[in-house]
């Protein structure tokens, strides 16, 4: 059963008893993210997830190490494009110990001068990691390529000279800004007492401030589109491209899953049977959809030597002409609809699947769709409705990102 509650500052909280676990999964999750930030910002919501963990007005960055770990559970954190999320994986009898170290990583972090610049040098090796990672340049270059000049478009670590340029100022007027009861939600899933957990959260989080919720700003994908390349040393051409997608509230989202399944979202999928398994010219190729308030995308990303990415480029526009020709068929419908109901299906026998959800529809939406709602919509998706969507996104004139050896002569192919 999932139930809703405000404290009295106005934090909400959503909640569902899994009462046959032993475990509950508990997360805060503020409305901070890359989308949200200014350019001038860039990063700083990603930094400020990480001094969250560097000491607190009551404890120092080790003590808060040590204590959470001996809960036995696992604590971490994570920035997204629209959120930042701190959470906990403990055993129902820890809870209020997860809840009190939540409470105080995200209501009293010191942002102390010299564990700044460590953990700005500690993201600047984020950074470079991610640099090693063709895979990840072409996303993020991807990303840039596919909204220009709008906020979707920044990467959510920053750069390395704009993370090393920020000071303890700098953080605290951005967490000043977005860290406040009205800009949060709670998201609890698993075992507990619902007066239980009233209680011990109004007793951590109720002194937390009431502020403004932040509104997302606007973004829009492929408009119009655009071609990026980067020469990189590797054994591999990362290929990504990209159209507009549905924004998070579309209608359509089911069939946007359902498209993305037929598509290039699993092993039975079009671009992976015929590009991999029938033509062996990839070990990786996959699509995925995006959706974010107001906008989405949709992304196909391929890797292949450099002497068959022209071929792998060729195959996908094939692909995409025989989905726009022909449509799907009603056998592609049935399978990816099992594939669909199997994987939600598993998703809610975990307790952090389910906070994570909730915690995200509660965040973005105020409001949240039951599985048994989302199970018969999924039901509802037909032939025809996939085919008009299939139509409407690879109609378009799609973004392109290439990275890794002759780039720039691969990118020609889309001129």
């Amino acid at each position: 059963m999932i139930e809703t509650f405000t404290l009295s500052n106005g934090l909400r909280v959503i909640a569902e008893r899994m009462a046959n676990l032993q475990s509950v999964s508990i997360g805060v999750w503020v409305k901070a993210g890359s989308m949200l930030e200014l350019p001038i910002e860039n990063g700083l919501s990603h930094l400020m997830e990480h001094m969250a963990f560097k000491g607190t007005k009551t404890r120092s960055a080790r003590e808060l190490a040590e204590q959470m770990d001996a809960i036995g559970g696992h604590m971490n954190a994570a920035t997204s494009k629209v959120f930042t999320s701190y959470y906990a994986k403990v055993c129902y009898s820890d809870l209020e110990n997860a809840v009190e170290i939540l409470a105080d990583i995200v209501l009293n972090p010191v942002i102390d001068e010299a564990e700044l610049e460590k953990e700005k040098n500690v993201i600047a090796e984020e950074i470079a990691m991610v640099e090693d990672y063709p895979e990840d340049n072409a996303y993020d270059l991807l990303q840039q390529a596919l909204y220009g000049e709008h906020s979707l478009a920044m990467i959510i670590t920053g750069s390395k000279e704009q993370v090393k340029a920020y000071n303890q100022s700098n953080v605290r007027d951005f967490r000043q800004k977005y860290y406040n009861a009205s800009n949060a939600v709670i998201s609890v899933a698993g075992r507990f007492k619902k007066e239980e957990l009233q209680s011990m959260l109004e007793h951590h989080f109720a002194r937390w401030a009431s502020g403004e919720e932040a509104g997302y700003p606007f973004n829009q994908a492929n408009e119009p589109p655009h071609q990026l390349f980067k020469e990189k040393k590797s054994e591999q051409t990362h290929i990504g491209i990209a159209y507009r997608g549905l924004e998070q509230n579309d209608k359509r989202k089911h069939d946007m899953m359902i498209f993305n399944t037929i598509f290039g979202g699993g092993v039975s999928s079009r671009l992976f049977q015929s590009i991999r398994e029938e033509k062996g010219l990839v070990y990786s190729i996959y699509s995925t959809p995006a959706s974010y308030p107001g906008c989405g995308d949709f992304s196909i990303y391929a890797a292949a030597s450099p002497g068959s990415s022209a071929k792998v480029i060729d195959e996908i526009h094939h692909q995409a002409d025989e989905i726009l020709k022909h449509g799907i068929t009603e056998k592609e419908l049935l399978q990816a609809k099992a594939q669909l109901r199997t994987g939600y299906v598993l998703a809610l026998e975990s307790a952090y699947a389910r906070m994570s959800s909730l915690g995200h529809m509660y965040l973005l939406n105020g409001e949240i769709t039951k599985p048994a709602q989302i199970l018969k919509r999924i039901q509802k998706v037909s032939v025809e409705s996939v085919f008009s969507l299939a139509q409407e996104i690879l109609s378009q004139s799609p973004s392109i990102a290439i990275v890794g050896k002759g780039a720039g002569k691969n990118i020609k192919k889309f001129l």
